[in-house]
């Protein structure tokens, strides 16, 4: 069964730091564009950050340029997400989502498979 795995989530101080990993079980992520994603409370998805298959294209969302970085490893079929200087307002359950695609996207509808989520918390 194709799966897609979140963790790294968790409780941490503002300003502090976790790195997400998404990893892929019975498909190669390495064909795949990837997108995180975020739903805070009583907020709609959100777009974070994205990468494309083969070029490396990444993408990010205004609100954490700067902070968060996407990157694979493919031999490991991981991608994970950097997150630094973390803010309260980053407070949220963040999801991975793959689609057998080049190009990334910034739209939900483009993506085939989804993580459960993990939650990702930030607070004094």
């Amino acid at each position: 069964q194709v799966q897609l795995v979140e963790s790294g989530g968790g409780l941490v101080h503002p300003g502090g730091s976790l790195r997400l990993s998404c990893a892929a079980s019975k498909f190669t992520l390495a064909d795949y564009a990837i997108g995180w994603f975020r739903q805070a409370p009583g907020k709609e998805r959100e777009g974070v950050s994205f990468i494309s298959s083969r070029d490396g294209y990444t993408y990010y969302a205004d609100s954490v340029k700067g902070r968060f970085t996407i990157s694979r490893d493919n031999a490991r079929n991981t991608v994970y997400l950097q997150m630094n200087s973390l803010k309260p307002e980053d407070t949220a359950v963040y999801y991975c989502a793959a689609v057998y695609a080049r190009l990334c996207s910034r739209y939900e509808s483009t993506y085939t498979y989804w993580g459960q989520g993990t939650q990702v918390s930030v607070s004094s």
